[in-house]
C-alpha cells in the first residue's frame, strides 16, 4: 500500500487527505423539511468514513431556500445549521476522513420545489424554459444575484465555523452556475451574458466573496462540468461549453484562489452523460410522479414512460448520442483541464475498480477519484481494494436504480441482484441508515 498511489496522501494549500478515494456528492432525503439535518444523515455520512474514503464531499446543499433542489435536504442557509453540520464533521472526523460541503444553488433545475417555492418561479441566469422537464424559471436581477452572491459567501462561513474542512462550488450538471456559465443556457444580454468572461462572471464574484468571508487559508475547490453536452437529448439545443472554454474558466479559478477543481459533466441533472450507466424505466415509472407538477414537460415525459410502445421515444433520445464508456467517462476532460492548471483536479464518473483509477492518477488524468454509486453499493469500497481486490465480489452494476429512487424513497441500492433476489435484505439494507437512532424504545416502556 505504501507504493501504491490510491492510498498516498493528497496534499492540497490548505488541507491534506489521507488517500486518492473521494465519496462523490450523494445524498437522499434524509433530513427534515425546514433544512435542518437529522440523525440519518449523520448515520449516512459516518458509514463512508467508516469505509475508509479520504474525503467526504456532501451532497447538494443549499445556501438559500429558494435555491434547493428538493425539500429534506439539510442546507447551510442560516447559523442555527453550524451545529448539525458541526456534529457531521466531528462523526467523520473521528475516523480520520476529511469532509468537504457542497454549497449549492439550484437555480431553474428544482426537481420538487416544496411549499415555500411552490408558487414561485425559480431564479436562473435566464427566464427560457428548461427544455427537459419544462422547468419555468425567472431571470435574476442584479439584486438577486448580489443576494445570492451574499448567500454563498455566508454559507461558506458557517461551514468554516463548524469546523468543516473546506467547501465546493456545485458549478456543474445543470445548477445554478452552470446556467450562467453555459453558452448554451445563458442568453442574457447584460456583464453577466455574452461572452465566456461574462459568463464566468457570477462563479468569480461568489469565489471572490467566499475568500472575503473565510481567508486564503480555507479550502475551496470547484465542481464544473468537462463539458456541457447540451444537445445529448435533443440534437437540435446547443451544445453549451466545450472542454476549451472549461480550461478558460478553470484558469480564471486558479487565479482567484480555488484550490482544486473537481471534474464532471452534463448540462442537467440527470443527464445521458452523468451518471453513466443504464435508465431503469420501470423503477423511474414509480418513482418520477413526485415531480408531475414541478415542469409544463412532467406529464409528458411520465406518460412516455407509461405507456410501452412510447418508450422506444425516451431510449432513442436518451441514448442516441451516449457513449459506450462508463468507468472514468470524464477522465479525458480532467486530463486536459489539468494539463493547464498548477492546482490539483478531481474527476468524477462511474469509478470502482482499482487498476483503472491507478491507472488515470499514474498517467496524470487527474490527482484523485470521485465515487459515489460505487460506494452507495460498496461502502468499504476502499477497504476492499486495500485488501489487494481490483473489484468488489458484488459490485455497482450502474443501473441507475439510486438515482431514480432518490426523489422519493430513501437512496441505497435497489439492484435486486446484489442481494441474490432477496427483496427484504436489499430493503433492509436500504433502511440501514435509520439506524441506531436517538429513540430508544426500551427507555421508554412501562406505564401506570
Amino acid at each position: 500500500m505504501a507504493d501504491d498511489i490510491i492510498f498516498q496522501p493528497l496534499k492540497f494549500k490548505n488541507l491534506t487527505v489521507k488517500n486518492r478515494i473521494f465519496r462523490s456528492n450523494i445524498s437522499g432525503r434524509f433530513d427534515n423539511f425546514d433544512g435542518s439535518g437529522s440523525y440519518a444523515r449523520l448515520n449516512w455520512e459516518e458509514k463512508f468514513a467508516r469505509g475508509g474514503v479520504g474525503a467526504i464531499l456532501s451532497s447538494f446543499v443549499s445556501v438559500a431556500v429558494r435555491g434547493r433542489i428538493m425539500p429534506n435536504y439539510a442546507m447551510i442557509d442560516a447559523d442555527d445549521k453550524i451545529p448539525f453540520w458541526r456534529e457531521v464533521g466531528k462523526r467523520v472526523h473521528a475516523h480520520d476522513c476529511r469532509f468537504i460541503l457542497q454549497l449549492s444553488h439550484s437555480g431553474r433545475q428544482q426537481d420538487v420545489p416544496g411549499v415555500e417555492n411552490q408558487f414561485r418561479k425559480p431564479l436562473s441566469s435566464t427566464d427560457r424554459t428548461e427544455t427537459f422537464d419544462g422547468f419555468v424559471p425567472q431571470a435574476m436581477t442584479r439584486e438577486d444575484i448580489r443576494q445570492t452572491v451574499h448567500d454563498f459567501g455566508q454559507g461558506a462561513r458557517r461551514a468554516r465555523e463548524a469546523g468543516l474542512d473546506g467547501v465546493e462550488t456545485h458549478s456543474a450538471n445543470g445548477y445554478l452556475f452552470t446556467q450562467f456559465l453555459s453558452s448554451g443556457i445563458n442568453n442574457r444580454k447584460d456583464e453577466y451574458g455574452g461572452a465566456l468572461r461574462n459568463r464566468a462572471r457570477f462563479l468569480l464574484e461568489v469565489v471572490a466573496e467566499i475568500r472575503k468571508q473565510v481567508g486564503s487559508d480555507f479550502h475551496l475547490q470547484t465542481k464544473i462540468n468537462g463539458a456541457d453536452y447540451g444537445n445529448a437529448v435533443f440534437p437540435w439545443e446547443g451544445k453549451g461549453n466545450t472542454v476549451e472554454d472549461t480550461v478558460q474558466i478553470c484558469q480564471w479559478l486558479e487565479e482567484a484562489g480555488v484550490d482544486a477543481v473537481h471534474v464532471s459533466g452534463g448540462s442537467s441533472f440527470p443527464h445521458p452523460f452523468n451518471p453513466p450507466g443504464g435508465f431503469p424505466i420501470d423503477w423511474a415509472l414509480r418513482t418520477f410522479d413526485v415531480m408531475l407538477s414541478s415542469g409544463i414537460f412532467t406529464l409528458q415525459r411520465y406518460l412516455i414512460l407509461r405507456y410501452r410502445p412510447l418508450r422506444p421515444l425516451f431510449n432513442w433520445f436518451w441514448n442516441h448520442s451516449k457513449p459506450d464508456i462508463v468507468e472514468g467517462i470524464n477522465a479525458a476532460a480532467a486530463r486536459e483541464i489539468k494539463r493547464h492548471l498548477t492546482i490539483p483536479v478531481l474527476c468524477t464518473g462511474g469509478f470502482q475498480t482499482a487498476s483503472y483509477i491507478r491507472k488515470f492518477i499514474e498517467e496524470g488524468y487527474c490527482d484523485a477519484v470521485s465515487i459515489a454509486r460505487a460506494l452507495v453499493a460498496n461502502s468499504n469500497l476502499v477497504e476492499i481494494f486495500a485488501s489487494g481486490k481490483d473489484l468488489p465480489d458484488r459490485p455497482c452494476t450502474h443501473c441507475n436504480k439510486c438515482l431514480v429512487n432518490a426523489i422519493k424513497n430513501p437512496l441505497g441500492c435497489y439492484e435486486l441482484s446484489r442481494f441474490d433476489g432477496d427483496y427484504d435484505r436489499m430493503i433492509q439494507e436500504v433502511m440501514s441508515v435509520f439506524h441506531p437512532s436517538p429513540f430508544d424504545p426500551v427507555a421508554t416502556q412501562g406505564g401506570d
